[in-house]
């Protein structure tokens, strides 16, 4: 069941790129010369010995065995001192490419012990900021794939670190989310009676006040009743508020540190906030737990909590409320959540409870009822207008902010 889940992507994908490094880099390998630099120039590293065609020949007469090595040893010599510097510093795509240049700006790896090849990238289909806007998504391998189904919710069998699809960057407005209910679920601006979704600025902050998104293959599911909140769920993956110094981009996957999580009760439904941050930012290193952020972060949780019970009242709407009273539960039990969140879209995915209008359609799971061929992927993206204009890239809202606070 679920036999075709990635479990280890990173070994796939580096594999494929230090082979297709290999291939590139044999056509040249007679021409480099390790002794004396590439294609024969002097230029040596500083302070090394530059050796003389009468050097060479006393260095081969002190050589035990044959004076020349066979075509195949001086390959693998020449192959070794290509590829090394390869599997130090990595190759790969970056997973926001296509969309950080008109969506707000931002980086998905940096510096730091967990920094690895970019695994995904994104495809715009459409104008930002228009109803038509979908923006694809790709792995290593340039195959059309779901975010919500297809990227593994775990980076590694420790169960410590998690995908999250970011949807909204930090200070932004726009209301991006992956279209549940779309084939390959893009992400696209939500609407209401077919005008765009911008969220209020509710004094004093402007937009979202983390990067947001959602953890994939994670499902609140409509018809289950959580024990601990006493309500149903959304209808929609578990979503993210990353807290890290960095603004990132909307398609960005980046690996995050779950630390706690918030129980938001909107109109009736469980909408759970994991609080998690991203384990490339520069200050991941002293965030273990939920405390952990009211002592490097102060102020912050205390925000999340107004920013999130009175976003909503610009558009007439009530408060939020929260369960617990509006308590911040810490890392385990947020990981007891997003455990089941994650079994519920097991469930959905194989067909074993009603998903409503929930688009399944993947491409890596195979033992599900809803798999696709990547010919089929193609297709469901081709249907998208592919139209970009180059002129218009900014949020089409009025820059007003609102005083709510109590």
């Amino acid at each position: 069941m679920l036999s075709c889940l990635p479990l280890n992507p990173d070994l796939t994908a580096h594999i494929t790129v230090y082979l297709t490094a290999i291939c590139w880099a044999l056509p040249f390998l007679p021409f480099l010369q390790p002794e004396i630099g590439w294609g024969g120039g002097s230029r040596s590293r500083p302070g090394a010995r530059v050796l003389t065609p009468a050097s060479r020949g006393r260095r081969r007469e002190a050589l035990p065995g044959p004076q020349h090595r066979p075509a195949q040893s001086r390959t693998a010599v020449y192959a070794m001192r290509v590829l090394v510097p390869l599997l130090r510093t990595g190759w790969g795509w970056r997973a926001w490419a296509p969309a950080a240049a008109r969506l707000p700006p931002g980086t998905s790896t940096g510096p730091g012990p967990h920094r690895a090849m970019a695994l995904y990238r994104t495809e715009e289909r459409g104008q930002p900021y228009t109803p038509d806007y979908r923006l694809f998504f790709k792995n290593v391998a340039g195959d059309y794939i779901s975010p919500f189904h297809d990227i593994p919710l775990r980076v590694d069998s420790t169960e410590t670190l998690f995908n999250m699809v970011v949807e909204v960057p930090r200070w932004t407005n726009a209301k991006m989310e992956i279209a549940t209910k779309e084939p390959l679920n893009p992400i696209k601006q939500d609407t209401k009676d077919g005008k765009l979704r911008y969220v209020a600025n509710v004094f004093p902050h402007k937009g979202y006040i983390w990067n947001y998104g959602a953890l994939p293959q994670t499902w609140e599911d409509p018809c289950r009743k959580d024990n601990s909140t006493d309500c149903c769920g959304d209808n929609d993956p578990i979503d993210v508020c990353e807290i890290g110094s960095k603004v990132l981009s909307c398609g960005e996957v980046i690996r995050v540190k779950i630390l706690g999580i918030l129980a938001l009760i909107d109109q009736g439904e469980t909408d759970w906030k994991i609080i998690a941050i991203n384990v490339n930012d520069p200050e991941a290193s002293k965030f273990h737990d939920i405390d952990d952020v009211k002592k490097y972060k102060p102020g912050y949780l205390e925000a999340t909590l107004n920013w999130l019970r009175f976003y909503k009242v610009p558009e007439g709407k009530p408060e939020n409320q929260f369960a617990f009273n509006g308590e911040f539960k810490n890392k385990a039990f947020a990981l007891e959540v997003i455990k089941s969140t994650h079994e519920c879209w097991k469930a959905l995915l194989m067909k074993k409870c009603d998903g409503g209008a929930i688009n399944c359609t993947n491409v890596q799971v195979c033992d599900s009822p809803f798999h696709c061929t990547q010919e089929e992927a193609r297709s469901i993206v081709e249907l998208v207008s592919s139209s970009l204009n180059k002129e218009s890239n900014e949020e089409d809202t009025e820059q007003v902010w609102h005083f709510l606070g109590k």
